[in-house]
């Protein structure tokens, strides 16, 4: 019987110490993490002659925009009177008269029959364009 009673001791002093080390935090590891809130801003501007436009923070250069869409071959897919252009594949840009950030999404994603961009062109230069496109088709 002593053996038994020393072996009982044995395991309530280890089932103590054990029972001593868990949850005895004051951190509650249960608590939902902090929420933050992000607010963006978009601002659409176009200067006189479609020099710069300005669009979710981001500008673009209107006149390398010019240069972009011959290089690039927008050209050929898209009617659009600034470049002299008169592709029938894409919609015709002088009467769409899409906003900068429609022309950044589109050429940075592609859509329909029109491919994405994004690997051929920079940030700057889809930037460009779009300020090309949306400055002179407003």
């Amino acid at each position: 019987m002593a053996r038994y009673a020393v072996a009982l001791g044995s395991l309530v002093a280890v089932l103590a110490l054990v029972g001593t080390g868990c949850g005895g935090s004051d951190d509650d590891s249960s608590a939902p993490p902090a929420t933050t809130t992000e607010t963006t801003t978009t601002t659409t501007t176009t200067t006189t002659g479609g020099e710069t436009t300005t669009g979710g923070g981001e500008t673009g250069d209107a006149t390398n925009g010019k240069a972009v869409f011959a290089s690039a071959g927008c050209g050929s897919c898209h009617t659009f009177s600034e470049a002299n252009s008169s592709g029938t594949v894409g919609p015709n840009l002088d009467d769409l008269a899409p906003s900068f950030d429609t022309v950044v999404r589109q050429v940075t994603n592609g859509g329909g029959p029109m491919p994405a961009f994004k690997d051929q062109l920079s940030e700057q230069e889809i930037r460009d364009v779009a300020a090309f496109v949306s400055g002179s088709s407003s």
